[in-house]
């Protein structure tokens, strides 16, 4: 007598499509009734109103709470900066200015932490003789969000003058 195994009769397949069909069902009836309940229920809406706030809210207080901490962490690494001091012989402070300027320019290519790409920015800026003509060539060369926090730096540092002076009498 021949051996028979026995058979289900149902293949995997069609456990599988099964499964996946009522679960695309499920999923539309709720989008279906999510849609119903936002349309005519008004505690509902309230409340999803409420909830849209209060995550507004919370991204809004953690942007600012980001936002306080980078000036702080720009406070201490100017702060860092000027305590270590700068080269004052022209040939090392020639050599540290291109150094500085060099590591910005590849912080910056590469995606580095843009706070860091700013401090090397900042430190070839203090070295250099004509800081106002140096900014001038950042603002065409140096991406924006660096710039930005190279402008927060420069403002913590009162050594730095940047202000125009005034070229000539006004006329009247």
């Amino acid at each position: 007598m021949p051996s028979t195994t026995p058979s289900s009769g149902v293949q995997t397949s069609t456990i599988v499509l099964a499964t996946l069909g009522t679960l695309t069902t499920a999923a539309f009836a709720y989008a279906v009734y999510f849609d119903y309940k936002r349309r005519s229920d008004p505690a509902f809406r309230r409340s999803l109103k409420r909830q849209q706030k209060q995550l507004s809210k919370a991204a809004k207080d953690e942007a600012v709470a980001a936002e306080k901490g980078q000036k702080e962490k720009v406070r201490q690494l100017v702060d860092e900066a000027n305590d270590e001091g700068f080269p004052t012989d022209p040939e090392k402070t020639e050599e540290y200015f291109m150094t500085e300027v060099a590591r910005g320019e590849q912080m910056c290519q590469d995606g580095s932490d843009p706070v860091d790409a700013a401090l090397c920015f900042y430190k070839a800026l203090k070295v250099y003789p004509q800081p106002r003509e140096l900014i001038s060539i950042y603002d065409k060369t140096v991406p924006k969000p660096i710039l930005d926090i190279l402008a927060e730096m420069i403002a913590v540092d009162s050594s730095i003058k940047v202000s125009a002076a005034p070229e000539s009498e006004p006329v009247e």
